[in-house]
C-alpha cells in the first residue's frame, strides 16, 4: 500500500493551492470550467425581430453539432442559435466526460452501436481539424463486477451477446492487470469509448460554428416554439426551420412539459494524485470505469491525473423543476466520497477539489429520439439518459441531414421519428421516478448483503422501461 503519511503531507500542502476561479457569471462551477484556458467569449442577447433560415434553440452539444453540420451542408442558409444561459451551460459542459457508444435502450442498442462508434472517431477528427484541445483520448471503457451479484448479472449478459465487440469476460486477474479496483471479481471491456473535457469541447465547438458563419446568441431565453416562430423573452426569431435542443430544460416549454424529466447526477473530482497512488491503483490508460450496480456510478482519469467520479441518487423534484440549488446534494456527495475510498483505498484520503452536478433529460421509455417534420419545419433531439456526448453529435449530424433532405444511413436509424410516449402527470411522475431511484439503492444494498442478484433490481429495470446493455447500465449527467 502507499505510505499514507507521505500522501497526507502532500495533500495538506496541496490544500493551500485553491482552484482557479470559475467563470460562474456565465457557466456553473466545476472542474471543467476551472480548467478552461480563459473566459468564454461574451455573446450578445437577441433583442427585437430577427430572421433566419434555421433557428436552433439550445447551445449544448445537440444544438451546436446541428449548427456545425448544417453550416457545412447548406452554406447558403442563415443559421441562428439562441441559448438561455451560455453555450455549454447544461449537461454538455459539466458531465462526466465519457464519449461512449452506449445507448440506453437494449432493444435498439445493437442497431445504434455502429453509428455511435463511428461518431466517437468523428468527434476526435473534428477536434483535431478545428484545433479544439479538449483532452480527447480513446482508451475504451471497463465495467467491473465488485460483488457476486454484479458478476452473475454481467456474466449472463456476456454469455448472451459475447460482450462489446466480442471481447468476452475478463477474470479478476485480467481486470487487475488493467486497474486494481478493490473487490473486483471480473469485468467487461468496451473499446468504443473516449474521455474528454466537456466544457473545452463545448466552448471549442461554439467558436467553430461561429467561424462557419452561425449567429450565436446567449442569455436569450425562449418562451415558446411554434412552426416558423421562436418567441423569446427579449425578441422573436422567424425561421423556416426550428430545431429544439433543450434536453433537461425541455419541460419549461409549453406543450413539452411531459416529454422529458430532468434527473440529477452529481460529480466529485480529486486533486491531482501523486505517482505512487497511481502506481497502487494501476490505472495507466484513460479508459472510463464503472461497476454493475443499479444506482449508477461512473469514473474517469483526467489528463492532469485526477479521478472524476459521478453518480445518481439525487431526488427528482416535483413538477420537473430545474434550479441551481438542486446541483448540490450533500448526501450524494458523501456517498460518492465513500465510493471513491471503497473502490480505490489508495485514494481514500485524496482531497476533493470540486463538487458539482446538474440535470439530464430522461424520456419515459429511456430511449433518445431525433425528430423532424418537413411539413412544419419543426425538429428536435434529446433524451440521452446521460449518455449524450457521442449521441448528441450523431443527433446533430442527423438533424442537419434531415433538414436539407439528404438520405443517409444515419437518417434511417431507428431513433429517427420514432413515437414518443409522454411521462405521467404529477404526482404520478414524482412518485414513479423517485420510487425507481430508491428501489435501485435498495437493490444494491440487498445484493451487497446477500451476494445474490436482487429481484427488486429487475423490477426497477422493468418499471423504467430500461434494460442494461452488456458492459453496464447506462442511466447516468451521466457519464456523458
Amino acid at each position: 500500500m502507499v505510505d499514507a503519511s507521505r500522501f497526507l503531507l502532500r495533500r495538506r500542502a496541496a490544500g493551500a493551492r485553491q482552484p482557479q476561479p470559475s467563470w460562474s457569471d456565465r457557466l456553473p462551477a466545476s472542474l471543467w470550467t476551472d480548467q478552461l484556458p480563459g473566459p468564454p467569449p461574451a455573446r450578445p442577447t437577441l433583442r427585437g425581430e430577427h430572421r433566419a433560415d434555421v433557428c436552433v434553440v439550445g447551445a449544448g452539444f445537440t444544438g451546436l453539432w446541428t449548427a456545425y453540420h448544417l453550416a457545412a451542408l447548406a452554406p447558403g442558409r442563415s443559421i441562428t442559435v439562441v441559448e438561455a444561459q451560455a453555450a455549454g451551460f447544461g449537461a454538455s459542459g459539466r458531465n462526466g466526460g465519457w464519449c461512449s457508444a452506449i445507448f440506453p435502450s437494449a432493444a435498439l442498442a445493437p442497431r445504434m452501436r455502429p453509428a455511435l462508434a463511428a461518431t466517437i472517431d468523428e468527434i476526435g477528427e473534428v477536434t483535431r481539424a478545428e484545433g479544439i484541445d479538449c483532452d480527447f483520448a480513446k482508451d475504451g471503457y471497463l465495467c467491473v463486477a465488485t460483488t457476486p451479484a454484479q458478476a452473475e448479472r454481467l456474466r449472463a449478459e456476456v454469455a448472451a451477446t459475447g460482450g462489446p465487440d466480442g471481447g468476452g469476460w475478463l477474470d479478476a486477474d485480467a481486470v487487475a492487470a488493467r486497474i486494481r479496483v478493490a473487490g473486483a471479481l471480473g469485468g467487461v471491456f468496451d473499446p468504443q469509448c473516449a474521455v474528454l473535457s466537456p466544457a473545452k469541447l463545448a466552448q471549442g465547438l461554439a467558436q467553430a460554428v461561429e467561424r462557419r458563419g452561425v449567429a450565436l446568441f446567449e442569455r436569450s431565453r425562449v418562451r415558446r416554439v411554434r412552426p416558423g416562430l421562436v418567441e423569446l423573452a427579449s425578441g422573436r426569431v422567424r425561421a423556416d426551420v426550428v430545431i429544439r435542443a433543450t434536453e433537461a430544460w425541455t419541460s419549461r416549454l409549453p406543450g413539452a412539459e411531459r416529454e422529458l424529466v430532468p434527473v440529477y447526477s452529481l460529480v466529485i473530482a480529486t486533486e491531482p494524485l501523486p505517482a505512487e497512488v497511481w502506481d497502487e491503483i494501476g490505472w495507466r490508460e484513460r479508459f472510463t470505469l464503472n461497476d454493475n450496480r443499479h444506482l449508477i456510478i461512473y469514473a474517469q482519469r483526467t489528463a492532469d491525473g485526477r479521478i472524476v467520479l459521478g453518480g445518481r441518487g439525487a431526488p427528482y423534484h416535483f413538477g420537473s423543476r430545474v434550479r441551481p440549488s438542486f446541483d448540490l446534494d450533500e448526501a450524494v456527495f458523501a456517498h460518492l466520497r465513500r465510493t471513491l475510498g471503497t473502490l480505490f483505498p489508495a485514494a481514500a484520503n485524496a482531497r476533493i477539489t470540486h463538487r458539482w452536478g446538474g440535470p439530464l433529460g430522461v424520456p419515459r421509455d429511456w430511449t433518445p429520439a431525433v425528430r423532424f417534420d418537413p411539413g412544419t419545419g419543426l425538429g428536435s433531439a434529446g433524451g440521452y439518459v446521460g449518455d449524450g456526448v457521442a449521441a448528441s453529435a450523431l443527433a446533430g449530424r442527423t438533424l442537419a441531414e434531415l433538414v436539407v433532405g439528404k438520405e443517409t444511413p444515419r437518417t434511417g436509424l431507428p431513433w429517427v421519428n420514432r413515437p414518443v410516449r409522454p411521462w405521467e402527470p404529477e404526482p404520478l411522475r414524482w412518485l414513479g421516478v423517485n420510487a425507481g431511484r430508491i428501489g435501485a439503492a435498495a437493490a444494491d444494498a440487498r445484493e451487497n448483503r446477500t451476494g445474490r442478484p436482487s429481484r427488486l433490481g429487475t423490477v426497477v429495470d422493468r418499471l423504467t422501461g430500461h434494460q442494461d446493455p452488456p458492459g453496464g447500465s447506462s442511466e447516468t449527467l451521466g457519464p456523458s
